[in-house]
């Protein structure tokens, strides 16, 4: 009786270039979500040839401590009247040339939300989430006063206007005619928001 052989070996020699093949296909096929950031307009790289000329009073100070503690215009705020302090402060309307400004012209603060600018400072160890929220605060005051103003002149807000705008998958016609709309409104309360160097103590 022959004796009986060993199992058979398997042929593993291509194994190899079919887990290369796999590797391949699937960094080919996947697609990896990217975070959207924060929507920021950094300043330009030359400083500008003329001297640019602010006013204090159209200076709106926000800065935010290492405890997570808001200084607003030199005095201690809780962060969920900050939006409303900031409303006020853009729509004073001091120099009575905004016609759409529903603000008490107080002529110790801005002149018109042409001129009027957030500065927003923090110190270096202050939690990233703190300053994320006081930020979103910030922006949310000029989003609320634009879609004041869009629902007044078009009926619509203009958040829900602005992200049809920039969505890829509107219509160019839509986009043609937001565009206008979307442009007037950013006008009428412009967003200028500074960062200001940050600080340890």
């Amino acid at each position: 009786m022959p004796r009986r052989k060993g199992a058979p070996e398997v042929n593993a020699g291509s194994m190899a270039d079919i887990a290369f093949l796999l590797l391949i296909f699937f960094l080919v096929t996947t697609t990896i979500e990217t975070d959207a950031g924060l929507d920021r307009m950094l300043p330009p790289m030359e400083p500008p040839e003329e001297d640019v000329v602010i006013k204090q009073k159209n200076i709106f100070t926000v800065n935010i401590n290492k405890n997570g503690q808001l200084l607003v215009e030199d005095e201690l705020m809780q962060l969920k009247d900050l939006r409303k302090a900031a409303i006020a402060f853009l729509e004073n309307g001091a120099d009575g040339t905004c016609n759409y400004c529903q603000g008490r012209k107080d002529p110790a603060s801005s002149d018109n939300p042409s001129k009027a600018i957030i500065s927003l400072k923090n110190d270096r160890e202050t939690k990233y989430s703190t300053y994320i929220t006081v930020q979103n605060e910030l922006v949310g005051a000029y989003n609320d006063l634009r879609d004041r103003e869009a629902q007044r002149i078009f009926g619509r807000d203009f958040t829900e206007m602005e992200a049809e705008y920039l969505n890829p998958e509107t219509a160019s016609s839509i986009r043609d005619d937001l565009k206008d709309k979307v442009k007037r409104v950013q006008d009428m309360f412009p967003q200028k928001l500074s960062e200001a160097e940050t600080t340890s103590n």
